[in-house]
């Protein structure tokens, strides 16, 4: 028992240590209703397209943030730059535009933190879009899509008291695109293999 949580210590750790910025339970298996009034982004992929529900209307600063961000064209030609197998894909780090940048994968930002915005019965479940941030308050434009029931990363759970992150979405199209995404051979540092680019991020 004490090897498994050194285990799940060691992979929360390894997943969020590199942002210097900073449950509603989501159908996989098909789409899902989108409630009236959010907006929907849409992202192209070299691996596909999946559209993510924003949570506007219960995370107003966190969704809001993200919206404005993919509307002002921030996440077009950036590459999902840490991939862990069963557990989630991050991107949103402009510093991934440049492979010369690439020691520095992982702590960039939109230049702007957000404070965090923990709202009741919105958890880091399967299909989930949350937060990457390097602690309290230091959210910006790293983001990451949960591929399994990741629970120690919610703001009311003790498994991960220094590791809180905010749900602020759900994937409602492309479930299968994320799951494409995890599945691919990461090198070090879990940075993909093969480059997967976000070719454009628009709202619906």
């Amino acid at each position: 028992m004490k090897k498994f949580s050194l285990i799940l210590l060691t992979m929360f750790a390894l997943v969020f240590a590199g942002c210097s910025n900073s449950g509603q339970s989501a159908d996989t298996s098909s789409e899902t209703d989108v409630a009236t009034g959010n907006p929907i982004a849409v992202f192209d992929t070299t691996k596909g397209t999946f559209k993510i529900e924003l949570f506007v209307e219960e995370s107003p600063i966190t969704a809001g943030n993200f919206r404005d961000l993919v509307a002002s064209g921030f996440y077009d030609n950036t590459k999902f730059h840490r991939v862990i197998k069963n557990f989630m894909i991050q991107g949103g780090d402009p510093n991934t535009k440049d492979d010369n940048l690439k020691s520095r994968w992982g702590t960039g930002g939109s230049g702007t933190t957000i404070e965090d915005e923990f709202i009741e019965g919105l958890s880091n479940v399967r299909g989930s879009l949350s937060m990457a941030n390097s602690g309290p308050n230091s959210g910006s434009s790293q983001f990451f899509i949960n591929v399994k029931d990741n629970l120690g990363l919610d703001w009311n759970n003790n498994m991960q008291p220094n590791s809180k992150h905010p749900v602020f979405g759900k994937i409602v199209e492309g479930m299968d695109i994320i799951d494409a995404i995890v599945s691919v051979p990461t090198a070090a540092r879990d940075v993909p293999v093969d480059a997967i680019i976000i070719t454009s991020a628009t709202i619906e």
